[in-house]
């Protein structure tokens, strides 16, 4: 075998459609085309949205579509520790805050600024929360007000080096991290413990992952994820941020697209050659 592992990290918040047959087979093909591994790893932080039923049929669709993946299959929920061993880290460092805004809060916070910064994941955070003196912040958790910790991105970024801040993507293409797209994200809620850039990379370091290969969708979270890989020193992957597959209607497929799933159209009478021909993709062997 090479080195080259590449992971499917599907959420189990519904069931699988073609756009993630796609991304799955795209995975797969990387690094079976090179003698590589395959990893299936389930991305089940959220208690509230993902079901034990959608794990399952995630395990069916793939072994339906011909993968077959390495084993134990990691899933998230069950190494929350590993997270909050990055989080103590980063605490360490100085670069996280507590944040006690609701949405409505900042919303209001925005509106009264005049002025709302937008990223690729809606309304970036005007940073209400980063200066609070040390004291209220102790009182506000001492009263038992709910938090989610943010990153400092201003007090992050000195940490790292600047020239470090890159991933190369397929072909050679070298693609310069611009986190302040996202600005000071959260890295743990109080209900879930952790966050999907937090836990995404830290998966990704423990599982030695050489590419990482998902939707366009995607991209934008390549330039976060760089920054907390540099600051918890973890390896660089490469990047391979592939094609979306698009319904009729030419938007790209959701799961709230209950007609495309895997399993209703298999319950229709579709074979795994039917979804191949839909896609334009079929598993290497």
């Amino acid at each position: 075998m090479t080195g080259i592992v590449t992971r499917f990290a599907p959420s189990p918040t519904g069931y699988l459609h073609l756009g993630h047959a796609y991304s799955a087979i795209f995975s797969y093909n990387t690094a079976k085309k090179q003698g590589g591994q395959f990893i299936l790893r389930i991305e089940d932080i959220d208690p509230v949205r993902c079901k034990a039923e959608y794990v399952e049929g995630i395990f069916e669709d793939l072994a339906w579509l011909g993968l077959e993946w390495e084993t134990p299959v990691r899933i998230q929920s069950e190494h929350m520790q590993d997270y909050q061993n990055a989080i103590s880290r980063l605490e360490a460092m100085g670069v996280l805050y507590p944040c006690f805004c609701t949405r409505k809060a900042i919303l209001e916070e925005v509106a009264r600024a005049g002025y709302a910064p937008h990223g690729p994941e809606g309304t970036i955070y005007p940073g209400t929360c980063k200066n609070l003196p040390d004291k209220e912040r102790k009182n506000l958790i001492a009263e038992g007000h709910v938090y989610a910790l943010r990153l400092d991105l201003e007090a992050a970024l000195k940490l790292v080096n600047p020239a470090n801040l890159y991933w190369m993507e397929e072909r050679g293409e070298k693609k310069i991290a611009r986190p302040e797209i996202l600005g000071d994200i959260v890295i743990a809620r109080k209900d879930i413990g952790t966050s999907y850039h937090l836990s995404v990379v830290v998966d990704d370091g423990l599982q030695g992952i050489t590419h990482v290969t998902r939707g366009t969708d995607l991209q934008y979270a390549t330039h976060i994820q760089r920054a907390i890989q540099e600051l918890l020193d973890l390896p660089r992957p490469e990047y391979r941020h592939h094609q979306l597959i698009k319904g009729q209607d030419g938007e790209r497929l959701a799961k709230r697209d209950l007609s495309q799933t895997l399993k209703s159209l298999r319950e229709e009478g579709f074979l795994a050659d039917d979804i191949y021909s839909l896609i334009g993709i079929r598993p290497y062997k």
